[in-house]
C-alpha cells in the first residue's frame, strides 16, 4: 500500500453491508451509557456494533473479497458517530489538545497508547489494518489521512526501538521518535480528507497517520449523526506490526 490508503467501493457487498449494520449501530448507540466526548459531538462507540467474529451482521456477511482482504477473525465494530459542531471544547481535553484536535484534525497512530501518569507513548495495540465502513450518508467530518505517513513512522519507530529487545518493543517509551515523525509528516505529507458513501469503504496502513476533520459549515448528516464503523484486528506482535510490510 504505497499511499498508505485505498478507496473501496463502490459495490453491491459492501452496501448491502452498511444497510444491515445502520439500523443495529441505531440502536446500539441509543442504548449505550458511554458520555459523548468533544462537548456532546462525539461518541467513541467502541466495540458497539453487534457484529459475528466473521464480521456478519444483520445476516449479511462482511464482503471480504470487494475488500481486498483475507478472512480473519473480527472484534465488534466501533462505531465513531460525528455530531454537528465537533469538536467543542471540553473538560476532560486540554486548551492545547482540544487546539490540536480543531487545527490537525487530532491526527494520531492507532495502537500507540499514552501509558502512565506522564502518558508516555508505547505501542500496546499492534492493529493489522484499519477498515473503515461508512454507515450513513454524510459529507460531515470525514476521516483524513496523511499520505505515505506510514513510511515516515516506519522508519521512525524502527530506529527507535532497535537498541531494545523485540519483545520489549511494546514497553517502550516512544514519545520523542513519534512527536518528531509526526511533525516532519506534518511539514512533507500531503493531507487528504475522505469523504465516503455507503457501498464504499476505506483501508489503512497500520502506520498510517489519520484524524477526523471539524465539522464544517454547511455540512450534513441524519439526525443520528455521522456514522462510520471501523475494524481494526490485531497482530501477534509489536515485532509482525511493526517489520511487516
Amino acid at each position: 500500500m504505497v499511499r498508505g490508503w485505498q478507496r473501496l467501493g463502490p459495490t453491491a457487498g459492501i452496501k448491502a453491508w452498511a444497510d444491515a449494520a445502520l439500523p443495529l449501530a441505531q440502536a446500539a448507540l441509543a442504548a449505550t451509557n458511554d458520555p459523548l466526548r468533544c462537548g456532546g459531538t462525539w461518541a467513541v462507540g467502541l466495540d458497539l456494533l453487534p457484529n459475528e467474529d466473521t464480521g456478519r451482521v444483520g445476516g449479511v456477511d462482511l464482503p471480504w473479497a470487494d475488500l481486498g482482504l483475507v478472512r480473519e477473525p473480527l472484534h465488534r465494530a466501533q462505531l465513531s458517530t460525528i455530531h454537528p459542531n465537533y469538536p467543542q471544547p471540553s473538560a476532560e481535553e486540554s486548551a492545547t489538545a482540544y487546539a490540536f484536535r480543531l487545527n490537525r484534525d487530532a491526527a494520531h497512530l492507532d495502537g500507540l497508547l499514552p501509558i502512565g501518569p506522564d502518558r508516555h507513548r508505547m505501542v500496546k495495540e499492534p492493529h493489522a489494518w484499519i477498515l473503515g465502513l461508512p454507515l450513513n450518508l454524510s459529507d460531515a467530518s470525514p476521516l483524513v489521512v496523511w499520505e505515505g505517513s506510514h513510511l515516515i513512522l516506519q522508519e521512525a519507530l524502527r530506529e527507535a526501538l532497535a537498541p531494545h529487545k523485540p519483545e520489549t518493543w511494546g514497553d517502550v517509551d516512544v514519545t520523542q521518535a513519534y512527536t518528531a515523525a509526526r511533525r516532519r509528516i506534518f511539514e512533507t505529507c500531503r493531507r487528504i480528507p475522505l469523504q465516503v458513501r455507503p457501498g464504499e469503504a476505506t483501508l489503512l496502513h497500520r502506520l498510517t497517520l489519520h484524524g477526523v476533520a471539524p465539522w464544517e459549515a454547511g455540512a450534513t448528516a441524519p439526525p443520528e449523526g455521522r456514522i462510520i464503523a471501523y475494524f481494526r484486528p490485531l497482530m501477534g506482535s509489536v515485532q509482525d506490526w511493526l517489520l511487516h510490510p
